[in-house]
């Protein structure tokens, strides 16, 4: 039996769900039950019925799945699959924050860690970021921790938004010079970005998406050629979604190690010893939760 198929097998006879996030290598985007951005995986994540997920990701993303779903086991394939932007923010830090701005409601992007979520009022993706903000009842934000994706949200409203100094390292490597190079190169192509990205090159691209929002895109857009800034994963989930369309990665740069750390030894391993496993303390988990099924309902 092939790799692939040991997984698929061994995954039904224990009941157990396969996620992926779209910045996954192609194998493991082919080998889960659900493909997704964080929205999409948080909200399978929420409503499925099986007895263990297998989250393909990194550490926050897994800790937003078991939050969601306690009763669940939780697996991570490699532990230490982290996220340097998450890491930017600490519980802590975010309350002395909010001493400081008594009067602001706090936004807080998924990638971040639990403790964090359990001092915010919300927690926002970057397909739902901009929704979120304006339908919280509050007229001053402190947006954490990307101040990018807070840049971009503060484009669509009014409210007083304080922007955390984080940001995604990834996103941060492309550069405008780049971006001009690899139109001039390509005049013929549209450039889609993620939010995550600088204002500057948000500032040169066509279109500004979600990795869902992207899939979504392209499926519907009369253009044949496509530059895409985001994490070089995308382009096997565009490919798939889109065959008959021209994919182009802006930049080597978008390659997240955290992110390519997941193989499928690691995730069949994972399934047979039912470890690495990710748990969130009750009192975190629990406060964490209401700001996600907070985010759940306002961007119904």
């Amino acid at each position: 039996m092939t790799l692939y198929g040991e997984i698929r097998s061994l995954a039904e006879k224990k009941n157990a769900l396969i996620l992926a996030h779209n910045y996954q290598n192609p194998q493991i985007q082919d080998a889960a039950d659900h493909v997704g951005d964080s929205l999409e995986l948080a909200r399978v994540a929420a409503s499925n019925s099986a007895s263990i997920i297998v989250f393909c990701g990194v550490h926050f993303m897994a800790e937003s799945a078991y939050i969601l779903s306690p009763s669940k086991k939780v697996l991570l394939p490699d532990i230490t699959a982290g996220c340097p932007m998450a890491d930017m923010v600490t519980a802590a830090a975010l309350r002395a924050k909010k001493k400081e701005l008594p009067n602001a409601k706090v936004v807080t992007y998924i990638n971040s860690p639990a403790d964090a979520k359990a001092e915010s009022d919300v927690i926002c993706t970057s397909s739902n970021a901009v929704k979120i903000v304006q339908n919280i009842d509050a007229d001053e934000i402190l947006f954490v921790p990307d101040k990018n994706l807070g840049n971009w949200v503060s484009r669509f409203t009014d409210k007083k938004i304080h922007l955390w100094d984080g940001y995604c390292p990834i996103h941060a490597l492309i550069t405008a010079d780049e971006i001009i190079r690899i139109k001039q190169e390509h005049p013929d192509a549209l450039l889609m970005v993620h939010p995550e990205c600088s204002p500057e090159i948000i500032n040169l691209a066509d279109e500004v998406f979600s990795t869902g929002e992207m899939v979504r895109f392209v499926q519907k857009t009369d253009k044949k050629k496509i530059i895409v800034g985001t994490e070089s994963g995308m382009i096997h989930k565009l490919k798939k979604a889109a065959p008959d369309k021209e994919f182009i990665l802006a930049s080597e740069n978008f390659f997240c190690k955290n992110m390519k750390k997941t193989t499928l030894e690691k995730v069949l391993a994972a399934l047979k010893s039912e470890e690495p496993v990710v748990t969130v303390p009750d009192e975190t988990a629990d406060r964490a939760r209401l700001a996600l099924e907070k985010m759940l309902e306002l961007s119904r």
